[in-house]
C-alpha cells in the first residue's frame, strides 16, 4: 500500500511515521472486515449518515462538509454547502453511496475502520432510514493550529482546505442552519485551535445567541485562551475542555510539540477565576488529560488531580488513546486505574464540583 495522501502532506518526520503506521492499520482493517463480510454475511451501517450520532458530522472551515471528524484527506467530503443546502448534500449521492456500500458488507473509506460511528448489523436486520441529524454536530471555525500534536495529521485537512478560516459572515450562516436543524449540541472544533480566530470574541455570542438552548462545547490547548475579550465570549460556553497531556512542558511536548504547559496551564487557571468572580456556573471548566505511557504513572496522575483541585477546574478527565501506537497506556489498558475517578466514555474521570456531577455530558 503506497503513502497515503495524508501522511505525504506532513512535514513532521516523527508524526508522518505515526500517520503511515495508522493508515497501513485502518487499510488493514478495512479488509478485514470486508473479508468477514464475505464469509459471514456480516453487513454494516454509518450511525452518524443515519442522523442518529451526536458527533462525527463535521462542516469544515471552506464550508465543506465531512461523514467523520477524522477526515484529513477529504475521502469523507460528501459535499459542499456553498452548491448544495445540508438536506441535498445529508440525503446525496455520495452519502447515499457509503451507506449501500456498507449494507453491502463494504467499507467506503479507510477511516470508517477506526469510527466511532461504524456499526454492525445483526443477521438480517437492516440499516436504519437514515433521517436529518439533530443531536449534534462539529463546527470547525479554523483549521490553523498553533500547536503540533503527533497524533494529529491537521496538515493534510489544511493542505485540501479552500478556506484555512471560516469568515464571521459564513459562521454566522452555519449557526443559522445549527438553529434549523435543532442541533442539542454543538461541536465548536475539529482539527485547529478555536481561540486562533481573529473573530472568535464575536463568534461564541453570535453561535449562542442563534442557538440559546444548545449544550456547545470547545476543545482547546488552552494556550491562546489568554485575554479577558476572549474569557468573556467563552463564557457562552457550555463547556471548555483543555487539552493538557502531562504535568510539565517535558511531559506535554512528547505528544504537543509547540506547546507550553507553563502558559495552558495559567489560562486555565484564570479563566476558572474569571467565571468565578462573575458568579457563573457555566461553561464547565475540564482538564483533558490523553494518557500515555509516558505520563500515567501513579504519581504523576496523582499530582495532576492535585493541581486540577489548585487550579478550581470541574474537572479532570483521563483518556486513553491508541494515536500514536507507540504511546499507549498500558497501565489503563490492564486496568490498573479503575481506582481513580468513575468510568465514563471518556475513560475514567472525576468529578470536583459535586454540583455538575449530572451536566456533564
Amino acid at each position: 500500500m503506497p503513502p497515503s495522501p495524508t501522511s505525504r502532506a506532513i512535514r513532521n518526520p516523527k508524526t508522518r511515521f505515526n500517520w503511515r503506521v495508522s493508515d497501513r492499520i485502518r487499510w488493514t482493517l478495512s479488509r478485514w472486515y470486508e473479508l468477514r463480510a464475505k464469509l459471514t454475511g456480516q453487513k454494516y451501517y454509518c450511525h452518524a449518515l443515519a442522523g442518529e450520532a451526536e458527533y462525527d458530522i463535521t462542516i469544515n472551515s471552506d464550508l465543506t462538509v465531512s461523514c467523520n471528524c477524522q477526515d484529513y484527506d477529504g475521502s469523507g467530503h460528501i459535499g459542499d454547502l456553498r452548491k448544495n443546502s445540508f438536506e441535498e448534500i445529508f440525503f446525496g449521492p455520495v452519502a447515499g453511496q457509503f451507506r449501500d456500500d456498507l449494507a453491502k458488507g463494504k467499507v467506503p473509506i479507510p477511516t470508517c475502520a477506526r469510527c466511532g460511528s461504524f456499526r454492525r448489523l445483526k443477521r438480517g436486520e437492516a440499516p436504519p432510514k437514515p433521517h436529518l441529524p439533530h443531536k449534534g454536530m462539529l463546527l470547525e471555525n479554523t483549521v490553523i493550529c498553533n500547536v503540533d500534536c503527533i497524533g494529529c495529521a491537521r496538515e493534510g485537512a489544511a493542505n485540501i482546505r479552500v478556506k484555512k478560516t471560516m469568515p464571521l459572515e459564513e459562521l454566522s450562516r452555519m449557526a443559522d442552519l445549527a438553529a434549523r436543524l435543532g442541533m442539542e449540541r454543538i461541536f465548536y472544533l475539529n482539527l485547529g485551535e478555536p481561540f486562533l480566530s481573529p473573530t472568535i470574541t464575536q463568534e461564541l455570542p453570535l453561535l449562542r445567541e442563534k442557538n440559546p438552548n444548545a449544550y456547545i462545547r470547545i476543545s482547546s490547548n488552552g494556550i491562546l485562551l489568554n485575554t479577558d475579550a476572549k474569557r468573556e465570549a467563552a463564557l457562552n460556553l457550555s463547556d471548555i475542555q483543555f487539552s493538557i497531556h502531562g504535568i510539565s512542558n517535558e511531559m506535554c511536548e512528547r505528544y504537543m510539540m509547540r506547546g507550553d504547559f507553563d502558559k495552558a496551564y495559567a489560562n486555565m487557571k484564570a479563566m476558572v477565576a474569571y467565571r468565578d468572580a462573575r458568579g457563573a456556573k457555566m461553561p464547565i471548566l475540564e482538564w483533558k488529560y490523553l494518557l500515555f505511557n509516558w505520563n500515567d504513572h501513579p504519581k504523576i496522575i496523582a499530582r495532576a488531580m492535585e493541581m486540577a483541585k489548585e487550579a478550581g477546574v470541574d474537572i479532570i478527565s483521563f483518556w486513553p488513546t491508541g494515536n500514536p501506537f507507540y504511546g499507549v497506556s498500558w497501565r489503563y489498558r490492564l486496568g490498573l486505574m479503575k481506582h481513580i475517578g468513575r468510568d465514563s466514555w471518556k475513560g475514567r474521570e472525576v468529578i470536583l464540583r459535586p454540583d455538575i456531577a449530572s451536566a456533564a455530558k
